[in-house]
Parts: C-alpha cells; sequence; structure tokens
C-alpha cells in the first residue's frame, strides 16, 4: 500500500470539506478519509491504478472563465457558481427544464418525480431564456453546446421554442436528453423538435434485453428504445447517443452486445456514452459496494465482450483532444472549446467500420505523436510564429494513415468548424465512458477541472457533480412551488 496524494473530499454525512487520500492498494486506487463527527470512509476511486497513471499523464487545465459568476467566500466546492477558482472553462451547459417525468426510476441522479419531495421544480420560458444569455455572456469562451434536461424535458410544449432561441444566442450544438417515451408516441412532438433544429438526442439505453430495464428504470422499456430509433428515421434525425447507466451486476454483461447494436444502427447512431452509475439522488448509499463499478472495469469488460476488436489501449482521457483545441485556436486567432476536464473523469475511442470489423481510430493513427504535434502547433502559433505552426501542422499528418481519417482530419484543419466536425463524426461511432462523482468518492481536484455546468435560474453556472451532490435540492427547493399547483404557466 502506498499514498499517491493528497486532495480534498466531502463528509457523506454532513457535507464538511475534509482531508483525503489516493491509495494505491493491490492495484487499485482507492478514496480515503475521515471526519471527526462521522468517522472513517473508504472507497474505489479507479480498478486500475496503473491505468489511472497513464491516464494522468495528460492532465491539463483549460481556459477560466475571465468572469466568474461567485466570489471565493466558503471555499470550494460552496462558492461554484462558478468562482475565479474553477480551472476550466463550460463546454457543455445543461438545463434542467423540469422535476416532472413520465416515469418513475428506482436509479436516478435528479430524483425526478420523487413522490417524497413535496415541490415541483419547474423554470418558466423567460427563466431559461435568461439562463442562455448568461450563458452565451461566458468569455473568453462561451460554450457551443447545450443540453436540455430534466426530469423529462420532452414534457415541455414550449421545448422547441427554447431550442430555437440557444441556435439564435450562438449555441451550435443542441442536445435534448429524454427517456424516449413521448418521442416513441408523438411523431408530430418528434418532428417539431427536428424542425428547431435539435443536433443529439441523448437517449437513456440500458442494454439490449428487458432485465437492465426492470432494474434501473422500473419497467421494460426496450421496445420505446427500438421505436425511438424507428422514428427518428422517419423524421429524418441521424445523431443518437446511446447513454446506459452502468451497474455491477445489471448490464455489465451487455457492453458489447450494445456496442455491436450501435454499430448496427450507425444510419441514426452516433456514440455510446457509459455512465457508470453515481450514487447521487434515488439510490441507495447501501448499495455502493454491490453496484459500484469504475472506468478501468468497462474498459476490460469492453475488450472482453468484443473479443478484442476494441482494446483498453484504444481509449483516451478526454484531455487527450485539448492540444488540437488548443493549436486550431492559436492559427486561427481564436478560442475553440477545450475537454480539459479531469483525466479521471471520462475515457473516449471512436470506431470505423469496414466488412462488418470494429476498427479503433488507433488503427489509423498515433494518438500521442499526433496530439504531441499538435502542442508544437500551439506553442508556435501562440509565440506569434504562424509559419512554423503551419508547417507543424502538415507535419503532424504523418501520424496518420492514409484514407478516410486523413480525409476528414484535413477538413477539419482547414475549415475548423461545427459543421466539419459532424461530417467527420458521421463517418464514426464514437464510444465513451463519463464518470460522475458522488458524496463517497468526491475529489475537489475533479471538481474544479468540470466542464460539465448547470445553468440556473439564479444566475449560477454550477459543475455537474457539485450541483448533483451538494446543490441541486437547495436550488430546486428555491424555485419549486407545491405539487397542489403543479398546473405550471411556463410561459409566465
Amino acid at each position: 500500500m502506498k499514498l499517491v496524494k493528497k486532495t480534498r473530499s466531502l463528509c457523506p454525512e454532513c457535507l464538511s470539506v475534509i482531508e483525503a487520500s489516493l491509495v494505491e492498494d493491490a492495484g487499485k486506487l482507492l478514496i480515503r478519509k475521515t471526519c471527526d463527527k462521522h468517522g472513517d470512509f473508504e472507497d474505489i476511486y479507479w480498478s486500475n491504478y496503473d491505468d489511472y497513471v497513464k491516464a494522468m499523464d495528460w492532465y491539463t487545465e483549460g481556459t477560466r472563465l475571465s468572469n466568474p459568476r461567485t466570489k471565493s467566500a466558503k471555499g470550494c466546492p460552496f462558492d461554484c457558481g462558478i468562482c475565479g477558482n474553477h480551472k476550466s472553462h463550460t463546454v457543455l451547459a445543461i438545463i434542467d427544464l423540469t422535476s416532472r417525468c413520465n416515469l418513475n426510476c428506482p436509479i436516478c441522479f435528479a430524483s425526478a418525480n420523487d413522490p417524497n419531495i413535496p415541490y415541483i421544480y419547474e423554470v418558466t420560458t423567460g427563466q431559461v431564456k435568461e439562463m442562455i444569455d448568461n450563458l452565451a455572456s461566458n468569455k473568453p469562451i462561451s460554450p457551443k453546446a447545450l443540453q436540455f434536461s430534466g426530469g423529462e424535458p420532452t414534457l415541455r410544449d414550449d421545448l422547441p421554442e427554447l431550442m430555437r432561441y440557444a441556435k439564435s444566442s450562438g449555441i451550435d450544438h443542441i442536445e435534448v436528453n429524454t427517456n424516449g417515451l413521448r418521442l416513441a408516441n408523438d411523431l408530430e412532438y418528434f418532428k417539431k423538435l427536428v424542425d428547431a433544429d435539435l443536433s443529439t438526442l441523448y437517449l437513456s439505453f440500458e442494454g439490449v434485453t428487458p432485465r437492465p430495464y426492470i432494474v434501473n428504470k422500473g419497467r421494460d422499456l426496450l421496445d420505446i428504445k427500438l421505436k425511438v430509433l424507428d422514428n427518428s428515421r422517419k423524421v429524418g434525425l441521424d445523431s443518437l447517443v446511446l447513454v446506459p447507466t452502468i451497474a455491477r451486476g445489471v448490464n455489465d454483461d451487455q457492453l458489447g452486445d450494445i456496442i455491436r447494436f450501435a454499430v448496427t444502427n450507425r444510419d441514426v447512431v452516433r456514440c455510446v456514452n457509459y455512465q457508470p452509475i453515481s450514487f447521487a439522488g434515488r439510490i441507495a448509499a447501501g448499495e455502493r459496494k454491490r453496484l459500484r463499478i469504475t472506468i478501468p472495469e468497462v474498459l476490460d469488460l469492453i475488450e472482453q465482450q468484443t473479443e478484442g476488436q476494441i482494446k483498453k489501449q484504444d481509449f483516451y482521457t478526454c484531455p487527450t483532444v485539448v492540444p488540437m483545441a488548443k493549436a486550431m485556436g492559436g492559427l486561427r486567432g481564436k478560442a475553440y472549446p477545450e475537454f480539459s476536464n479531469h483525466p479521471a473523469c471520462g475515457m473516449a475511442t471512436f470506431i470505423f467500420v469496414e466488412d462488418d470489423e470494429m476498427i479503433p481510430i488507433t488503427r489509423y493513427a498515433n494518438v500521442d505523436k499526433f496530439m504531441q504535434a499538435m502542442n508544437r502547433v500551439a506553442e508556435a502559433a501562440q509565440a506569434g510564429k504562424k509559419t512554423s505552426a503551419k508547417l507543424n501542422l502538415l507535419k503532424s499528418l504523418r501520424y496518420v494513415k492514409f484514407g478516410i481519417l486523413k480525409d476528414l482530419l484535413t477538413d477539419i484543419m482547414k475549415d475548423g468548424s461545427y459543421e466539419a466536425l459532424g461530417k467527420m463524426m458521421k463517418r464514426m461511432v464514437m464510444v465513451g465512458i463519463m464518470a460522475f462523482m458522488d458524496l463517497y468518492n468526491f475529489d475537489l481536484e475533479r471538481v474544479q477541472l468540470c466542464n460539465i455546468h448547470y445553468a440556473l435560474p439564479d444566475g449560477t453556472i454550477r459543475p455537474f457533480c457539485t450541483y448533483n451532490s451538494i446543490h441541486r435540492p437547495i436550488v430546486e427547493k428555491r424555485f419549486g412551488m407545491p405539487k397542489k399547483r403543479a398546473t405550471v404557466a411556463v410561459n409566465a
């Protein structure tokens, strides 16, 4: 056993900020902490210490907001809003439209539709537009991606109007996070979302058999999910993200089958984004040891269940792509979104399909050397050496094999636009893993690098894990209304 590093965390009982240690023990990375009032706590941080070390090689701090919304007074994470100590800007913004839902899932980090909560959180159309304006005012980089979430956002009839407003505010990518119930049964409403320039449907998708839905969602929804895919084809939407919440013993045996399902339906499916279960919201904390699963375990299972077509080493941590954003930004004199979240937060790869075989992007490119070359481009551009930067940009393509990927990368380098990136994404299927924290594995270092942020009606912008672990019930109670007045006039 050895100490890897010291950090700070929270007591799961009283939410006090306490010292914590990341400790390597029998090849695993654990987080251990002690509260003077509530005793000792231990949880798994990453199931493979060597994988953690490799991922941390890509650690980088992002571009901070020059106009933070809150002052540093109480200390992290209670100043989140965002304060000046935060080390990343907003890349993906989230706006929860409602706490209403047409399901009552046993596992829900938002505790949506909870019968024990005496109020409903529902923001008005005007409040949402104010939140979008607030996000658009972020400097020096405003978010180019926004997800409408909840609750179930498709319960709002004004959703198309809100999407159009976000688009008019300079947000290129509009997602809707949904269980799919309304979109499976209301083709006209689905068409309205597409006509309002919906970019991507972020569809909860627990597996390819009924059982994971029954456990995670409370009922078999597989037919509903298949109907959403069929309706997507009917309304002309070709960008769906399948989002499985992964829990040990529930659906961890279906990781390979979910990828194969996505590949089979790649005419409409762009991505699978696995989310290892987080013990926030509506889930029993006592289930942690039984259900907890971490990124390295997911990677091992993907390799096993795809029979080695997709290997653990094909995945890279999210900040791996930061050098490319900085290189393009330096050459074009503009800021691009930097996925500079903590290396322990997420991993991803991209796969092509050739003759029914799944080929990861690492077979086409030396990712390490390509990104090192992007660093040289960025450094030269930032030093004002544009000619040298452009030469290094051309040289970087030596690390990409001839073929479709090189053509697509060349288009992005020439254009640097959302459309060029979209063209590339439509030739591949992304496989990602995003692991959100809860009070047991909470690490303030990770929080300060988060770039997935909630915009809220009080004018704050809060990191994902902080909001769902601490601030959500406070905000929703403040802006909620009693259920007896639940006929909400959202257009107020």
